[in-house]
């Protein structure tokens, strides 16, 4: 079984890969069993920092390296929160605080201009100095509700309805959600692209 480290503390990202990794036969590891420290998010795109934390825990693990950078685009505020999604509200914000801020920013904002879609960019690193790292993008097309709806899901989850299902991303179950989300279209692209490489 390949081992495979995840750079994230989120436990709601890692629940999500696990889910979805497990038919491929790899080992999911978090890098906190690692004790690799969180790296500062310094790039000004979704990819750029994903190969950031892919880089990091490869190199303090020594070990191939999966990192996600994903967020939520509202059209309505210009993109934001974008790659800022999960310090929206500051540094050390909550999913609370975030959703909170943004629910203010919306408030008088037409339902129909509420648009909004995730976007999560993965990167697959075979090593530290990997020159050709794989990399993986999905999106998820959706608009933001003002009150949250459902108890699944993590971050924005509450507030994004999603029109094909009639309901929010927190009301899905999770097979549900990994079908559709943007998290489970790149990792199934990414899982294609390793599983081409095996071949």
């Amino acid at each position: 079984m390949k081992k495979i480290v995840i750079a994230s503390g989120n436990q709601g990202k890692l629940r999500e890969f696990a889910q979805i990794l497990q038919k491929f036969a790899f080992e999911v590891v978090p890098q906190s069993q690692f004790q690799v420290p969180e790296v500062a998010e310094t790039g000004l795109s979704f990819v750029e920092n994903a190969l950031i934390k892919a880089r990091f825990a490869a190199q303090h693990t020594g070990l191939p390296a999966m990192s996600d950078d994903s967020g939520i685009e509202v059209d309505a505020l210009d993109g934001s929160p974008g790659i800022y999604s999960a310090r929206f509200a500051g540094e050390n914000a909550t999913d609370a605080d975030n959703n909170k801020l943004l629910i203010e920013k919306l408030t008088n904002i037409p339902e129909e201009q509420r648009t909004a879609r995730y976007h999560c960019v993965i990167v697959y690193m075979h090593h530290a100095n990997d020159p050709m790292p794989l990399i993986c993008q999905g999106s998820w097309e959706g608009k933001i509700v003002l009150e949250p709806v459902g108890q699944n899901g993590f971050g924005y989850d509450p507030f994004f309805y999603v029109p094909t299902h009639n309901c929010t991303a927190a009301e899905l179950l999770p097979e549900v959600k990994n079908q559709l989300s943007h998290r489970g279209q790149a990792l199934r692209a990414l899982t294609n692209s390793i599983e081409q490489e095996r071949k």
